[in-house]
């Protein structure tokens, strides 16, 4: 008999540790690689804020996934994810014995698998170098790489790949994911019933993800709770208050692209800075962009668009009259209203920051650019750089020019050929003031400007602004220049900005893992002084009060700025500012084709000028509303007007009356 039970004690010996001699031997074995669990670099998604650190959108390829070092995870979260899958984690190597024993029972009895008994080791195994199919050749894999991993990993580094590499639903892998994308939180700033929603939700995350199934998600979380409670892992009031909680929970899309414009703008500059893998990388980038301005914009710029479109709809039934206004420069009366497009942007004239940004008016249908990459001939736009020269040259706004028809004659392929310039109401003055030339935008008194001061000396001081490729002939005069939004936004800082050029920026600065990895740095060019740069500014003032930019008006704030219709309407802009914002907005066919003659600078860009300045003065009351007037600036009436000048742009030498007294302003 006893020898009859050393033989029963013997096998059941031999078959109990047959099994763990088996695992013994393939887990010294070398073809169980576990290298993707211990060299873990998953790519990790990229974030693009606003300047106040609003959220613009998430970049990522295959899966959205923020990075959380164990440091950055709370305590609880840990209690709360041990209590539901794992309690005996931190006494066990990777595989909980007693539990796989209970589970075979189980498994038995039923004839399937139907308890998995995995501890957080092996799930993590099966999600990172693992299939998830139900097989034992599978299920002895698994164990033997959890030990593996065990056995070169610290129980902290397992839970920090775990939570970092778990599906929560809704497209977010890793808790810290989840975190932001169902709560807009932290992970240290999770309540406790949060947190048991997280860790509740690896077990099936479709049946218990918040944003589908929000009442299961909730029966899922108090089973947490209840567990953390009757280990005593949680304090009785938490408990009790966490039950009832229901949180708020965000339903939105992974991207969460609210910018397109902006995030495109984002990726380019970030490769031009040597970043090429800015979608795995885990950046945090913040910009310049305000987005309530940039929703400002957005709105002001479609609002313009549908105005043009119902106006032209009016012209051809003949309910809205379709005469050009005074800068009208040809245009058709049968445009193709189908490819109107428009685009803005605008920026802290002071800093070059750029504040929004919108390529055109429809995203979804046209993902070009518009302010980066559209490049148009800028038209009368560009006639105030040409002023500025002359101020800074002596010239004041009280300055006469002629205003009178001129012919040129110039050979073209062999061919001789008459320029016959006009203005746009196709008459002349005779003679006009400098103030009077600029704002009502007088072509001929700007080619006798330049003709006045010399073709090529202006050439040579318009090279100040830093602009290129400036037409080699007369025709620059009128806004020949092509150039994009982008540039000319740039360009008109030079009188936003006191007669400081700033260049414009976009990217403020660049982290990785806390790592300063770029810095936006001021870059700006002298063109002018304070004082002549205002002279400029009085003048572009009129333009909006009585001139050709009278819809670009805004009770309450100073603007200042220029139209511009290039030849036959094919491109109508508005140019202008605040006294710290400087904004440009162009309209135009797709196609290059000329606009409906009516809709010219004036009508269809200074609008939308408008109705931004109208938004930003509500989201913003205390914006700065008047300009101010720098040292050695005098005001006076002249000739009846009001005119200003300094010690280089003086009153003209002429037997004029001076009304009043010249006053001083500082």
């Amino acid at each position: 008999m006893k020898k009859r039970t050393k033989v029963i004690l013997s096998i059941l010996a031999v078959g109990i540790s047959v099994p763990f001699l088996v695992l013994l031997y393939y887990l010294k074995q070398d073809d169980y690689d576990i290298s993707r669990i211990i060299t873990y670099n998953p790519a990790v998604s990229s974030r693009i804020y606003d300047k106040n650190g609003e959220k613009i959108a998430n970049l990522f390829e295959e899966k959205h996934r923020y990075y959380a070092p164990f440091s950055e995870i709370p305590p609880a979260v840990i209690e709360a994810l041990l209590a539901v899958e794992d309690t005996t984690f931190f006494e066990h190597q990777g595989v909980n014995l007693d539990a796989i024993f209970r589970a075979l029972i189980k498994d038995v009895s039923a004839g399937k698998m139907v308890e998995g008994a995995s501890t957080i080791t092996q799930q993590l195994v099966k999600n990172r170098v693992l299939t998830r199919d139900k097989k034992l050749s599978r299920k002895i894999k698994e164990a033997i790489f959890s030990m593996k991993v065990e056995l070169s990993l610290t129980k902290e580094e397992i839970l920090e790949r775990y939570l970092n590499e778990i599906y929560f639903g809704h497209g977010y892998y890793g808790i810290k994911t989840a975190a932001d994308g169902y709560f807009h939180k932290k992970l240290k700033e999770l309540t406790s019933k949060e947190i048991a929603i997280l860790v509740g939700l690896p077990k099936s995350p479709n049946t218990y993800m918040p944003t589908k199934n929000y009442e299961i998600s909730m029966g899922r979380a108090n089973r947490v709770l209840d567990r953390l409670h009757a280990l005593g892992w949680i304090e009785e009031d938490d408990y009790s208050k966490s039950l009832t909680e229901n949180p708020k929970v965000y339903d939105e899309s992974l991207g969460q692209n609210g910018a397109p414009f902006i995030v495109d703008e984002v990726i380019r500059r970030a490769k031009e800075l040597g970043i090429d893998d800015i979608r795995t990388g885990g950046y945090e980038i913040y910009t310049t962009i305000d987005m309530r301005l940039q929703e400002a914009a957005v709105e002001s710029l479609q609002k313009a668009y549908k105005a043009s479109l119902d106006r032209i709809g009016g012209y051809k039934k003949g309910t809205i009259a379709d005469v050009g206004d005074e800068e009208s420069q040809g245009g058709t009366l049968n445009a193709n209203a189908s490819q109107l497009n428009g685009a803005m942007i605008s920026l802290d004239s002071r800093s070059g920051d750029i504040l929004a940004l919108v390529g055109s008016v429809d995203y979804r249908k046209s993902s070009f650019n518009r302010i980066t990459q559209g490049v148009r001939q800028a038209g009368s736009a560009f006639k105030p750089f040409i002023y500025q020269v002359a101020l800074d040259l002596g010239y004041s706004g009280a300055s006469e020019v002629a205003d009178i028809a001129r012919t040129y004659t110039y050979m073209q392929n062999g061919k001789e050929v008459l320029w016959q310039p006009k203005n746009y109401e196709k008459g002349f003055k005779g003679i006009v003031t400098l103030r009077d030339a600029l704002v009502h935008s007088r072509n001929l008194a700007t080619i006798s400007l330049v003709e006045e001061i010399g073709f090529r000396d202006m050439q040579n001081e318009i090279k100040k602004f830093n602009m290129q490729n400036i037409p080699k002939d007369l025709s620059f005069s009128l806004g020949s220049i092509t150039l994009s939004p982008l540039q000319l936004a740039k360009y008109y800082t030079s009188f936003a900005n006191s007669g400081v050029q700033m260049e414009p920026n976009l990217i403020k600065n660049i982290k990785r893992e806390g790592k300063l990895l770029f810095e936006k740095k001021e870059k700006s060019r002298q063109i002018t002084t304070p004082s002549q740069a205002y002279l400029m500014t009085t003048i572009l003032k009129d333009v909006v009060e009585k001139g050709t930019a009278t819809n670009a008006r805004v009770p309450g704030i100073d603007l200042a700025g220029k139209t511009g219709t290039t030849n036959n309407n094919v491109d109508a802009w508005f140019a202008g500012y605040s006294p710290t914002i400087e904004t440009i907005v162009w309209f135009g066919n797709d196609d290059n084709s000329p606009m409906h003659r009516s809709e010219t600078g004036g009508r269809i860009s200074a609008p939308a000028f408008a109705m931004y300045y109208q938004s930003l003065l509500k989201l913003y009351p205390q914006t700065q509303r008047k300009f101010d007037v720098p040292s050695g600036v005098s005001e006076m009436m002249f000739n009846g007007t009001r005119e200003y000048f300094t010690d280089v742009s003086k009153p003209p030498h002429k037997d004029s009356e001076v009304t009043t007294e010249e006053k001083l302003l500082f």
